[in-house]
């Protein structure tokens, strides 16, 4: 049996590793897309894709991580989660260029909601469990993918595929293990709903306005989070997510963060009511007297 802290703490530490892990997904994986971008469209032209002069392997493995500043490999004791950043006061040791705060910041939200999924899911009968265990597994990757998703988004106004899909079919996938309280009915149910909720109202404002209010990732994004947090959760999750991004898209604009005439992405804020359903949805039903799967 596994000790409650034990668990807790191991949670949190590999978390901040995950974290780690997360910030090369968020700056890569755009600029791997583009690549592809370009390579497919030089092969529709038949030519070949421009790569800037770059002729190393480019993925999220390599190459390694480097200084934006000096360009020189980031050492293993300078890449220690939260920790070298603060070591190093948010510098580079050989150029002292500034590194983003953004990077210990995603590190640190990626352990604390990972004990937060220790601690909300891991201790059913006061110890932890095999299902317990795989509820917490679970909940881990269903945040790591939308802190990943909400932070390329912010960046991009893009939602992979590469990251929607994988998060959508593991939804349902967890239909099938009585660890997760989501049925598969419930969970495929989720995802029908889910896509087709935002579809609609996606040409409805096209067919009004003659303008695109959303991206097709936003679907798919709602898809998956219909699939995890079930059917029921659906209505809830939209309130959570349009009221997030009301407050937050007045903030932004009051502040002159963005301009009126610029997009704010959706994901974002699906993403954060994602999180905010899956810990808290029992309590947000309740206050809106909505039914949730979870």
């Amino acid at each position: 049996m596994i000790d409650p802290i034990l668990l807790m703490f191991s949670a949190t530490v590999f978390g901040l590793m995950i974290g780690s892990f997360l910030n090369v997904v968020i700056h890569r994986l755009p600029l791997m897309m583009e690549r592809e971008w370009r390579a497919d469209c030089a092969a529709l032209d038949g030519g070949e894709a421009t790569t800037d002069g770059e002729t190393e392997p480019f993925d999220l493995v390599r190459p390694r991580s480097r200084c934006p500043g000096c360009g020189e490999k980031i050492a293993g004791y300078d890449n220690i989660p939260v920790l070298s950043y603060l070591l190093l006061g948010g510098k580079c040791r050989r150029c002292e260029s500034a590194i983003s705060i953004r990077y210990p910041l995603v590190e640190a939200a990626t352990g604390a909601v990972t004990c937060l999924a220790a601690f909300a899911f891991g201790f059913p009968d006061g110890l932890p469990t095999t299902d317990s265990i795989i509820h917490v597994a679970a909940v881990s990757v269903f945040a790591w993918y939308l802190i990943a998703l909400a932070m390329i988004d912010f960046d991009t106004q893009l939602l992979p595929d590469s990251l929607t899909m994988p998060l959508l079919w593991f939804g349902i996938a967890l239909g099938f293990s009585d660890a997760y309280p989501v049925t598969l009915e419930d969970a495929v149910l989720g995802a029908m709903f889910g896509y087709l909720s935002l579809w609609s109202v996606y040409w409805a404002f096209k067919l009004v306005t003659g303008k695109e209010g959303m991206g097709y990732g936003d679907f798919k994004l709602l898809s998956a989070l219909g699939a995890w947090l079930g059917w029921q959760a659906l209505p809830a999750l939209i309130l959570v997510s349009s009221a997030v991004g009301a407050i937050i898209g007045v903030m932004l604009l009051s502040t002159s963060f963005v301009k009126r005439s610029e997009p704010i992405p959706f994901g974002p804020y699906l993403a954060l009511a994602g999180l905010i359903m899956m810990f808290w949805g029992g309590r947000v039903s309740d206050l809106f007297n909505i039914g949730t799967g979870i």
